[in-house]
């Protein structure tokens, strides 16, 4: 599963450095990609690397804010919104493997594998940053508050992440299908085409959000590869040890953002990189939910804390929906 999970988030990775730097070539033509992606990969690297945890952390918080570009594009393209309701309420479906494959990778962008490796990772070193803090196995007193709060992040973050991915896919829908622009293969040519439907503004907001974005993804992706890896191998992890306390975990993160960026020169196109990436992540996340959910009612790890009810059967429901969406693509291959 980490290997995979390490596959899955390098071409992730690359794709974004190779979208960030398409769309700044759009501002300044003059520098070419190849030296924005190595820019990028080296501020993205270092800043994990030597930027105290804290203020890094920090750092990312801050550009979440540029996700709201997207809204902001959603309300400035026309939107043909009773079509969009319906969409919604019942979508068409027209049975073939390529819509399979790509109901696979939006569920592998919805519940992706790393980020249940980057959240139990940030949650684990916020408890170490805090005094006042330890693992709820050791102070069960602390529980009812600290999962209050995790249960609160979890809900806006992912209520906000599946807007903006709506968002997305309805500007899209409403601009680039609508127009019959041909077959993208560069975040930068979906944001050029945008600009004749619907003006310099959009377009611009639109560009904003993608190196907003990957500016947040990149470092996400290469930490949570570096967590996965660091911990099944048992090394010392955590973005709060210095580099020479945790050697093997930076130097993760190092070779993942470099592979990543290798990808751009040998690897697909960014935009099937991203298809793909979002597959494997839709495959290897039902064994990582089916070990979650089993980990959730196993005593030795979660003491007076095991999952139930509602949240039990919510989680399995889940898990059985991620598997179902993968077999199925998985037997429309052998049967076609």
């Amino acid at each position: 599963m980490v290997a995979l999970l390490l596959i899955a988030n390098t071409l992730n990775l690359g794709a974004d450095l190779g979208a960030m730097a398409e769309c700044l070539r759009l501002l300044m033509p003059q520098v070419a990609a190849w030296i924005w992606i190595s820019v990028l990969a080296l501020f993205c690297a270092l800043g994990q690397t030597f930027f105290t945890r804290q203020r890094y952390v920090g750092t990312l918080k801050w550009l979440t804010f540029s996700l709201l570009s997207y809204f902001a594009v959603l309300f400035v393209v026309h939107i043909n919104w009773a079509e969009l309701a319906r969409g919604l309420i019942w979508p068409r479906w027209s049975g073939s493997r390529a819509m399979g494959l790509m109901v696979v990778a939006i569920l592998g962008t919805t519940i992706s594998p790393y980020l249940f490796f980057w959240q139990a990772g940030e949650e684990v070193e916020d408890t170490k940053a805090d005094p006042e803090r330890v693992p709820l196995n050791r102070n069960p007193a602390q529980g009812p508050s600290a999962l209050a709060r995790i249960r609160l992040d979890t809900t806006i973050g992912m209520a906000v992440s599946n807007l903006v991915g709506l968002a997305i896919l309805v500007t899209a829908g409403a601009t680039l299908h609508a127009g019959r622009s041909p077959e993208l293969e560069t975040a930068a040519q979906a944001a050029q085409a945008l600009r004749p439907l619907v003006g310099n503004w959009a377009f611009a907001l639109f560009t904003l959000g993608i190196v907003g974005a990957g500016l947040l993804s990149v470092p996400v992706l290469a930490g949570s590869a570096a967590y996965a890896l660091a911990e099944a191998r048992r090394w010392p992890v955590g973005l709060a040890r210095r580099p020479l306390q945790a050697k093997a975990f930076y130097a993760t993160i190092a070779i993942a953002t470099f592979l990543g960026a290798m990808t751009n020169v040998v690897g697909p196109d960014p935009m099937n990189a991203l298809v793909w990436a979002a597959l494997i992540n839709g495959i290897v996340a039902v064994p990582v939910m089916i070990l979650v959910m089993l980990m959730a009612r196993y005593p030795p790890i979660m003491a007076g804390f095991r999952v139930n009810g509602a949240l039990l059967a919510g989680g399995w429901a889940a898990t059985l929906v991620m598997a179902a969406a993968a077999l199925a693509w998985a037997i429309s291959l052998l049967t076609r």
